[in-house]
């Protein structure tokens, strides 16, 4: 295989399939070659070269996933009474926070979340940084102090509209009324 392919192999990896599904699909659109005795010594050199790569990567990489392994990070944020956040917390927000605790750049890409967190609590995320080295960090979300009942927020939000209305309503019925008394008083 030259490039991943989804539901078939990775790079580099020696596949076998059928004759139309390479002839017609992979080798046109340059995915796979023939595996020929050239390419597969090919492929066991360029493995042998990522390997060495990878292991230099990982020593240099290993400082920095000892500093951050087992860390825990504290996040305040707005919730309801539920738990629920009105905003989350997202892996570039944790990237930045590991990268200023552990004094190297951590990629937003290299943490692990599947979704953004949207709940006050504890929650474990990964952080892969290269090859093996994946360090397990504990992102604490805390309440800013202010709980506010999420049916309460948006029933007092609707009624302090209606309140509006009606006031502006009540000053126009009230502007009609004084001049007819004042009218009939003199």
């Amino acid at each position: 295989m030259r490039q991943d392919v989804e539901k078939l192999g990775e790079k580099g990896s020696v596949q076998t399939v059928s004759d139309g599904f390479a002839r017609n699909y992979l080798i046109p659109k340059g995915f796979a070659v023939l595996a020929t005795p050239g390419e597969l010594r090919m492929v066991e050199e360029n493995r042998i070269v990522q390997d060495r790569k990878l292991a230099k990567q990982e020593q240099a990489q290993r400082s920095v996933s000892d500093k951050i392994n087992g860390m825990r990070l504290t996040f305040t944020a707005r919730a309801g009474t539920q738990g629920r956040l009105y905003g989350s917390v997202t892996a570039g927000d944790i990237a930045e926070r590991l990268s200023a605790a552990a004094g190297a750049e951590v990629d937003r890409r290299k943490v692990i979340l599947e979704d953004p967190i949207r709940s006050l609590g504890e929650h474990k995320v990964v952080v892969h940084l290269v090859g093996r080295l994946r360090p397990e960090i504990v992102v604490v979300v805390e309440s800013d102090g202010v709980v506010e009942d999420e049916d309460a927020a948006s029933t007092e939000a609707n009624g302090e509209a209606e309140t509006a209305s009606g006031s502006e309503a009540s000053n126009v019925s009230d502007a009609n009324i004084e001049p007819a008394e004042a009218a009939a008083e003199a």
